[in-house]
């Protein structure tokens, strides 16, 4: 089930570049400067880099077989889930959603069923096995 999880983990981070490609491509760095987004950049950089650092411990937890790293790969990883979350959020609540020159409502409804898949795996390989 670990090797499960890390799959999802994949496809939620193929999701997550994807994403992030569209809000670069679409002036996210240059919205930056005029302030005229909805999304922090501590906010936009912070959750992949949390979210990368425990696949970081996923991948040490997979070859080495040490809970406290399962453990630790599902901390952070629930600290980059909060801050997906915040930004789901602003995006939903912005409207967004309906734009046509937003994020497409698929890839970020894949982002965020992988990435809540892969949550409740890691939890469940963390407590179990």
């Amino acid at each position: 089930m670990g090797l499960v999880a890390a799959g999802t983990w994949m496809i939620t981070a193929l999701a997550g570049v994807y994403l992030f490609w569209r809000w670069l491509s679409g002036g996210g760095l240059r919205r930056q400067a005029s302030k005229v987004t909805p999304f922090p950049l501590t906010l936009v950089f912070s959750h992949p880099a949390l979210a990368v650092s425990a696949l970081a411990c996923w991948v040490g937890y997979l070859l080495t077989g040490q809970r406290a790293l399962a453990w630790t790969a599902f901390g952070v990883l629930a600290a980059a889930a909060l801050l997906g979350f915040a930004m789901f959020t602003r995006w939903l609540g912005g409207g967004r959603h309906a734009r046509s020159g937003g994020f497409p409502v698929l890839a970020v409804a894949l982002h965020g069923v992988a990435g809540v898949t892969t949550f409740v795996l890691v939890l469940l390989v963390a407590s179990v096995f």
